[in-house]
C-alpha cells in the first residue's frame, strides 16, 4: 500500500550538521525524515521557496527534457529501506506506457515538485523507519543509562576513597 505524502521542510539536523527532508503524510501524522545531500537539499528549498535562477539547473533541466519530449512524471515513490538507505522511483508516462526510473528520494522529490508529480511512500518504508527511529531512541537511552551508571559508580569510588578528615574545618 502506497501513502501520500507532500514536503514538509528541508531542515539541517543539527547533530550531524546534514540536511534533512522530510514529508508528511496528506492524511494523517506520520512524518518521514530523509537526510540527504546539500545539492539536493537546495534544489527542493530553491523550488519551495520559488527560487529562480537564470539558467536551468539540473531538475529543473530535467522537466525541460521531459517536457519537450512530452513525457509526464504522474508520481514518484519512496519503494524501500535497505541498509539504512532510501531508494525510489520516478514513473515517467510516455503516451500511456509507463516505466520506473530507479532514483534517490531526493532526486524524485525535485523532479515531482518542479512536474507536479504525486508522491508517495510505501506502507512498508514508513514501517521500517519507525522501527529504525525506536531502535535508535532505545539505544539512545541505554547509552545514556550505561553512562549515568559508570558516572554513579565512579563517584561512589571517589567518595570511598576520600579521607574523612579532609572535610574537616575549623571555625
Amino acid at each position: 500500500m502506497k501513502v501520500k505524502m507532500r514536503i514538509q521542510a528541508v531542515a539541517m539536523d543539527p547533530v550531524t550538521n546534514s540536511p534533512v527532508m522530510i514529508l508528511q503524510e496528506e492524511e494523517g501524522e506520520r512524518g518521514l525524515p530523509i537526510w540527504i545531500g546539500i545539492l539536493e537539499a537546495t534544489a527542493i528549498a530553491s523550488k519551495l521557496e520559488n527560487i529562480e535562477f537564470p539558467r536551468p539547473m539540473t531538475h529543473d533541466l530535467m522537466k525541460n527534457i521531459l517536457d519537450r519530449l512530452q513525457v509526464r512524471v504522474p508520481r514518484v515513490e519512496i519503494c524501500d529501506l535497505r541498509d539504512n538507505t532510501y531508494y525510489a522511483l520516478i514513473t515517467l508516462d510516455l503516451g500511456g506506457k509507463e516505466i520506473q526510473i530507479d532514483a534517490r528520494p531526493s532526486d524524485a522529490v525535485a523532479l515531482a515538485l518542479r512536474t507536479g508529480a504525486e508522491i508517495y511512500v510505501y506502507e512498508e518504508v514508513l514501517a521500517k523507519s519507525q522501527a529504525l527511529a525506536e531502535e535508535a531512541q532505545k539505544k539512545a537511552e541505554e547509552a545514556t543509562a550505561a553512562t549515568s551508571e559508570t558516572n554513579r559508580e565512579k563517584l561512589k569510588d571517589l567518595l570511598e576513597r576520600l579521607d574523612p578528615q579532609a572535610f574537616k574545618y575549623k571555625m
